[in-house]
């Protein structure tokens, strides 16, 4: 079988591979999962769209690729993609079970001159993966289906001055409560957070270990370090933020200071070569960062093992 990659650029094309009805509306649509068929013999589908997606979907046929991981929607999940995010969706033909679920679909037009396309982007699990989807109660899904049918009425209703503004406000409400269902998340999953929490440390080690004594430390960057955690920049910080209170770039820079420290206390370096060594390109912007985390600098934090 062969593989098939499409670009969508509007709500209705889509629709128009998905093999559904023209939408009512060309920059908001709702649709029903269960009727979603993508007309492809190909055992994969790929796409970029430039909309925005959130997906209650389960029993999909087959499984979603997005970023470096995949998903089963074996069960109940809420998802969200943001304009121009790679997916692929690995098709099962011979499954038996039919999808089910809702798929919004916002493109960003239908934002313009509004407050929500200010701050969409503080809604940070836009970011997320596909394994990083919200996992919802039944009483939560019951919340989410209600407000995704309050946009459907409103927008297949006489448009009229109002009509906007209250879609929009539905939209504001169904991301806040996801913000409040993340939340809960990510407490309620602090076992399995906490074993992130354990390879954070030990990424950490990793990338600050030298491979030769020629060799200089390169720090890691936040998306590095996400990478290697197979998890995204994102939902890496929310888990962090959750359990230590304490950025990714924050660890980062402690595990720089703890560096620090070794050598001013072990080592008959120079402050300058020990800032070169740890990838800094001027020892002013070492200096600078090891006294506002230590509250010394390194020659007084030296001094103090003599």
């Amino acid at each position: 079988m062969m593989k098939d990659s499409f670009h969508f650029r509007s709500i209705s094309e889509f629709h128009k591979q998905g093999n559904l009805p023209k939408p009512e509306h060309p920059l908001i649509s709702l649709i029903d999962y269960s009727q979603v068929d993508y007309n492809i013999d190909a055992s994969s589908i790929s796409w970029v769209q430039d909309f925005y997606a959130i997906g209650l979907k389960r029993n999909l046929n087959g499984k979603f690729d997005y970023g470096q991981q995949q998903y089963d929607f074996d069960e109940g999940v809420l998802s969200f993609v943001a304009p121009k995010q790679k997916l692929k969706l690995e098709i099962n033909h011979s499954a038996t079970e039919n999808p089910e679920g809702w798929l919004l679909l916002i493109h960003p037009d239908f934002l313009w001159n509004t407050t929500l396309a200010k701050t969409m982007k503080k809604y940070e699990f836009f970011g997320y993966r596909i394994n990083e989807a919200l996992f919802l109660s039944e009483k939560e899904e019951g919340i989410v289906v209600d407000l995704f049918k309050n946009i459907e009425r409103e927008y297949r209703a006489n448009i009229d001055k109002f009509s906007n503004g209250i879609i929009i406000s539905q939209i504001e409400l169904l991301l806040n409560y996801a913000e409040r269902y993340y939340e809960r998340q990510l407490i309620t999953r602090k076992i399995t957070n906490h074993h992130i929490l354990e390879r954070l440390e030990t990424v950490l080690d990793q990338c600050f270990a030298k491979n030769t004594d020629d060799d200089f430390i390169k720090v890691p960057t936040v998306k590095d370090i996400a990478n290697r955690l197979h998890l995204s920049p994102n939902y890496l910080s929310g888990i962090l933020k959750s359990l230590t209170g304490r950025t990714t770039q924050q660890h980062i820079q402690d595990k720089l200071i703890e560096k620090a420290k070794e050598k001013l206390s072990t080592t008959r370096l120079s402050i300058s070569e020990i800032a070169y060594d740890l990838g800094f390109e001027h020892p002013a912007s070492f200096s600078k960062l090891f006294k506002s985390k230590t509250e010394t600098t390194p020659i007084e934090f030296r001094q103090s093992f003599n």
